[in-house]
């Protein structure tokens, strides 16, 4: 393992591969802040000019192009609500919020730590554990591929702004818009009505952009125009308080990542969700979640940098892709003629360790870019909004036409951009409804698949004890909360509580209304019973 190291760090630290790693990581914090374009987009764009370099070198670029756009993209998902991409949209409900309070800054840079701080601890377990960790994964087959997306949707229970029902309503919806194409199990066209555009299904990068960046700005529009947010200097830097409320969100965000990143197909955005619904449910900070706390941005950044390198291990040591960048990284492999597999460590050692080396290298610099900008970024949100609103569309616009060269995208953006108005004016809540656009596909090809092995008979699922603990979970998410307020109910009617008044200081706290006639309260009198009924 030592000697691995020292090879991988002579290989990852020669002058030009730092170079290229430096380029890459620009160019993707570049591929990320623009909306639409996210980093599978920017590695098959730039791909084609690595050709003239050593495979190392090559690789090192394109993993720095991969891991600069999860830090990009958050930056416009925080400063206006502009994700850009899948992986952002979560940040965008508590790093948007933080923005519109002053603190941009914090926000910004909380995002930049957590990921670095994630990256670094799975890079470790990736330089350690990669073999083993991708025997565990050879063990989830459809079935607990399955399960874990019925998870994913009992965490409806907590974006659902405290209406389950509206929030589940939500989820389907989202899950209908994503049946929107080819069938999976037929290949015949649904819900397409002819049109040839829909064949693929609604595109979901400039769903997102429709549903936040448009509808945000709409709402903004339909309120009237806001001042421009007037931080101090100071309010843009974090404090120790921040600090201690993202570091347990950072490392459980970044264990969540990094399991989810390592099943192939369920890729950063699922474990973002998962991780924002941690938090909102183990969070000391939970009710503030979706207000602006930044455990909603430090979590969901930490699941994403770890979910992505997590990604790597079906990817090198099986040669399955864990997702869409890291299928399109797998044909880059191929091109060099590099074969990914079991017997890659062993076959090339110096180009696995010297790129494993250099995701550590490619954050670090990521973390030296970001940090310093971040209270520069922050300044964005002093312009006039009269200058900002143009720059939003134009942005949104721009990346959602450079996905599909085509007019197409910019209608879904504009249909969505007025979707997500009237959602925000009826208050529904929009993260349930992208929880189930997300989740959808994946659904169905596991649904798909489990169907399969089982005959057209869905009983399979319980030959899996990993698939029936996790579907044991998800009841438990959806249904527990009830029963623990309805326990305490109970207790609270007549289990240790001997007075009126002792209930009611168990409902008001310390501030306790008073109870005519109860242990020594206000007592009436007769006179005043007269006087009362006199009035009367």
């Amino acid at each position: 393992m030592i000697d691995n190291l020292i090879l991988g760090f002579e290989a990852a630290l020669s002058l030009e591969n730092l170079l290229w790693c430096f380029v890459g990581v620009l160019l993707g914090t570049i591929i990320g802040i623009l909306p639409g374009l996210g980093s599978a987009t920017g590695v098959a764009i730039l791909l084609p000019i690595t050709l003239v370099f050593d495979p190392l070198t090559a690789l090192i670029m394109l993993a720095g192009i991969y891991h600069g756009s999860q830090y990009g993209a958050t930056i416009t998902a925080i400063l206006i609500a502009t994700p850009g991409e899948a992986s952002s949209v979560v940040s965008t409900l508590d790093g948007y919020q933080m923005a519109r309070k002053g603190r941009a800054g914090p926000a910004l840079a909380i995002s930049a730590i957590s990921a670095f701080v994630s990256a670094f601890i799975t890079v470790l377990l990736l330089l350690t554990l990669a073999q083993s960790f991708a025997q565990l994964a050879l063990g989830f087959g459809p079935i607990e591929i399955l399960s874990i997306m019925v998870f994913g949707f009992a965490t409806v229970s907590v974006f659902s702004s405290g209406n389950l029902l509206l929030g589940m309503a939500m989820c389907t919806v989202g899950v209908l818009i994503a049946t929107i194409g080819i069938d999976m199990g037929t290949g015949v066209a649904r819900f397409t009505f002819g049109n040839v555009d829909l064949f693929s299904g609604v595109p979901f990068v400039e769903v997102m952009i429709g549903l936040f960046a448009l509808g945000e700005l709409l709402s903004q529009l339909d309120k009237g125009q806001p001042k421009p947010i007037r931080a101090r200097f100071k309010d843009l830097l974090l404090t120790k308080e921040d600090f201690k409320r993202a570091t347990p969100s950072t490392i459980r965000g970044t264990i969540i990542g990094f399991i989810v990143g390592i099943l192939p197909g369920a890729g950063s955005t699922l474990a973002s969700f998962l991780a924002y619904g941690t938090e909102k449910k183990f969070s000391k900070h939970r009710k503030e979640m979706g207000t602006g706390a930044i455990e909603g941005v430090a979590a969901p950044d930490a699941a994403t940098s770890a979910a992505a390198n997590g990604a790597f291990i079906p990817t090198l040591t099986l040669g399955v892709p864990g997702g869409a960048t890291t299928a399109v990284l797998l044909g880059a492999f191929l091109l060099y003629g590099i074969t990914p597999g079991p017997l890659l460590f062993d076959q090339q050692p110096q180009l696995v360790w010297g790129l494993l080396v250099s995701f550590l290298i490619g954050h670090f610099m990521l973390l030296l870019l970001n940090l310093p900008l971040a209270p520069v970024f922050a300044q964005l949100l002093r312009l006039r909004y009269g200058y900002l609103y143009p720059l939003i569309i134009f942005t949104s616009f721009i990346g959602a036409y450079a996905i599909s060269n085509n007019n197409f995208s910019l209608w879904v953006v504009l249909i969505f951009g007025v979707i997500g108005y009237f959602m925000k004016r009826m208050n529904f809540p929009i993260a349930p409804l992208v929880l189930g656009l997300v989740i959808g596909p994946l659904f169905e090809k596991a649904l798909v698949q489990t169907s399969a092995i089982g005959g057209g008979d869905l009983g399979v699922i319980g030959t899996s004890p990993i698939a029936v603990g996790i579907l044991i979970a998800s009841a438990l998410l959806l249904v527990g909360p009830k029963i623990i307020s309805m326990i305490r109910g109970k207790k609270g009617s007549g289990l240790g509580i001997d007075s009126p008044e002792a209930a009611l200081k168990e409902s008001f706290g310390e501030e306790v209304p008073t109870v005519p006639g109860a242990n020594g309260a206000h007592e009436t009198t007769d006179s005043e019973s007269k006087n009362n009924r006199s009035d009367s």
